[in-house]
């Protein structure tokens, strides 16, 4: 992919819905401000490989929190999605209750602006 618009230690470009402890949340810059945010990028959701890594970082939520970080997941899916998927127990494929929100990247011009999206197929590389 073509690199994108964010550039590090400037802001970033970063607005939308968010599932955050089971309810959906609009987040921006300002919800981080003073901190360190891990924004990392994953297809979609509902995928049988990327469970892991998310339910990882989730599970390491308070090791962030404890050095300032928060980490933020993000995927070309809607928050709808994201929410049918913490809502599927992770025995069934889902995720579960999730320790950091699952921000949806819809329009793509989130991952279109970090330079992690795939034009062709419409998904965000991990």
């Amino acid at each position: 992919p073509a690199g994108g618009n964010a550039r590090l230690r400037q802001n970033c470009p970063f607005l939308g819905t968010a599932v955050v402890n089971g309810e959906f949340k609009e987040l921006s810059l300002d919800d981080f401000k003073g901190k360190y945010l891990v924004l990392f990028f994953y297809p979609l959701d509902f995928t049988f490989v990327c469970p892991t890594e998310i339910v990882a970082f989730s599970d390491k939520a308070n090791e962030f929190h404890d050095v300032n970080c928060e980490v933020v997941a993000v995927s070309v899916d809607s928050h709808f999605c994201h929410l049918a998927w913490t809502k599927t127990p992770r025995k069934s494929g889902g995720l579960g209750h999730m320790n950091i929100p699952l921000l949806s990247d819809l329009t793509k011009q989130i991952s279109r602006d970090y330079g992690v999206l795939l034009e062709g197929p419409g998904l965000a590389l991990r």
